[in-house]
């Protein structure tokens, strides 16, 4: 229900602020005065193309502000998969700015237009004469059939077992294709993994080797290299050693002189001790440095095996080769269970798919009994707004299932005896249709908790009885219900509970249009200007009386 709304800045609107009834609200003013650029504004709320050329002050942005009581709406799960906080009170606002550019928010969170006109699209509807999308479509004829028939428990229930398939049908489409696919590379993905298995090979296995073979291949140069430096830190005549027990000797003698020398013989010991360990590594070396060809070979042999394997498999580490040898040794299993997976997989489809044909049934039964009553009842509705001779036909057929269910279903219509009922788009005239979805919109707001509904001058064409029995209908239903209807009958703006007046002011340099609530003696004074003019007679005035007193 739209408790308030605020319009700023846009066509000839400077500012606009209503806070509507509950129940029915007529707008009524002169042709031109700002009704339809009202609906404008209001249909940025609904996601609508917005256009800085609409702007009044193009120097200064539009907004248009909706404040909701959705309370009643069941939206909760709605605003959870949309990622928005829900709140009873939901503010939904639209700007323009002067360069074009717009923004939209629900509760002061930026959205998207597509989840503003998702939201919007549960929060308000404007019906006029020319809208007869809605209601020569199948899918909103179907929907009126489940409203009607009270389907929402079945419906939901039919729509998680179609989700169901849906995803069980899509995972086996998929494990088919990439089981076609494993199984043209079977033997070659067995190939490689079995190729690599055998090489056997071991983390940081590569470098070992090259430090092996680097060893091997230089031996003797290394050995007698090492033998070399050993003799002179300990075996020559004049060794290292012996060099360095003379210096050790000398600065003892004077190290008790003077903490300078003796700070010079600790670093010396130090130095001294490490050459002294340095020499005992030497040694170690050299005694296993050996050259063996068998093992030089072997180490060659080892190599080659990983550096083919890494240019066969464009990598350039072991630890990339043991990684594919996991990858396709998963893929290798995986196409070996392939029949397995898929039988599985196909069961699941069986299973969801019967589960489908058995909802769908119950479905399109519960539908089926309704067709009777709801032809009875549109038919008895058309007759009261003018159609005396109007005959209403629910064309079925059985379909495959969709995520509709498995009906296609089509109203059936014809306004004069003796012809038979055809589709809605190929016989109804505006004026026809506009009374027909009338009449749907007034059995729905019997059965759910329909978004706030504006009527834009649907009564044209409209007259004298038919228009009070129209005006009687629109205040049933506005029990129930919140209706803004935009009329140019006296029956039906007699019938509001709150009259708003648009009128245009043109007393400065540009002209505004403004809305305002009529006090009951201004609606006396309407209502007669509606029944005969600017100047209305003591007639008209008692008329206008009459019809509010009804």
């Amino acid at each position: 229900m739209l408790l308030s709304l605020t319009i700023k800045n846009y066509a000839l609107i400077r500012e606009l602020h209503i806070t509507p009834s509950r129940q029915l609200n007529v707008v009524t003013g002169e042709t031109g005065a700002g009704k339809s650029i009202m609906l404008g504004a209001i249909g940025l709320l609904l996601g609508n193309r917005a256009d800085a050329k609409t702007l009044w002050d193009e120097n200064e942005k539009c907004s248009v502000e909706g404040l909701f009581d959705v309370s009643e709406y069941k939206m909760k799960s709605l605003f959870e998969r949309l990622d928005l906080d829900y709140q009873d009170q939901t503010l939904i606002r639209r700007e323009v700015s002067p360069g074009g550019k717009s923004r939209a928010f629900i509760n002061d969170s930026p959205v998207t237009l597509d989840v503003m006109r998702t939201v919007g699209d549960r929060l308000l509807h404007i019906h006029s004469q020319h809208e007869t999308l809605d209601l020569a479509n199948k899918g909103f004829q179907l929907s009126l059939i489940d409203s009607f028939a009270g389907n929402e428990r079945i419906l939901n229930a039919y729509t998680e077992v179609w989700r169901d398939y849906i995803a069980a049908k899509a995972r086996f489409e998929t494990l088919a294709q990439e089981a076609e696919a494993l199984r043209q590379e079977h033997d070659f993905v067995r190939f490689q993994w079995e190729e690599l298995s055998k090489a056997d090979l071991k983390e940081g296995e590569m470098q070992a080797l090259e430090a092996d073979q680097q060893v091997q291949d230089h031996a003797e140069e290394i050995k007698l290299n090492l033998v070399n430096a050993h003799s002179i830190l300990e075996n020559a005549d004049v060794s290292v050693r012996t060099a360095l027990s003379s210096v050790r000797a000398h600065l003892n003698a004077i190290a008790s002189f003077s903490p300078v020398y003796e700070k010079l013989l600790e670093r010396f010991e130090s130095a001294r001790i490490e050459l002294e360990d340095i020499a005992q590594e030497i040694q170690k070396e050299e005694e296993w440095v050996e050259f063996d060809p068998g093992r030089a070979q072997e180490t060659r042999d080892r190599l080659s095996t990983i550096y083919q394997l890494l240019k066969k498999h464009r990598a350039t580490t072991v630890t990339q080769l043991l990684q594919l040898q996991q990858q396709l040794e998963e893929k290798y299993r995986k196409s070996s269970n392939l029949d397995t997976e898929l039988a599985q997989s196909e069961a699941a489809v069986k299973r969801h798919q019967k589960q489908v044909e058995d909802w769908g049934v119950k479905l399109s039964e519960s539908r089926q009994k309704t067709f009777a009553a709801l032809s009875k009842q549109l038919s008895g509705l058309l007759k009261h707004l003018g159609m005396p001779d109007a005959t209403i036909k629910i064309d079925h057929r059985a379909v495959a299932p969709s995520g509709s269910g498995i009906d296609s279903i089509e109203l059936l219509f014809s306004a004069n005896k003796g012809i038979a009922p055809r589709a809605l788009a190929q016989v109804a005239s505006g004026g026809e249709f506009s009374r027909f979805m009338f009449a749907i919109q007034y059995i729905l707001a019997e059965k759910s908790s329909l978004p706030t509904l504006i009527l834009d001058e649907i009564d044209t064409g409209v007259s004298g009885e038919i228009a009070l029995q129209l005006g009687r209908m629109m205040k049933d239903m506005a029990v129930k219900h919140q209706l803004i209807a935009i009329t140019h009958l006296p029956q039906i703006a007699a019938k509001g509970e709150v009259h708003y007046f648009v009128y245009k002011d043109n007393s400065t340099a540009k002209t505004v249009s403004h809305i305002r609530p009529l006090t009951p003696s201004e609606r006396i004074d309407e209502i007669a200007q509606m029944i005969s003019g600017a100047k209305p007679s003591a007639k008209a005035r008692e008329n206008a009386k009459e019809l509010l007193q009804s």
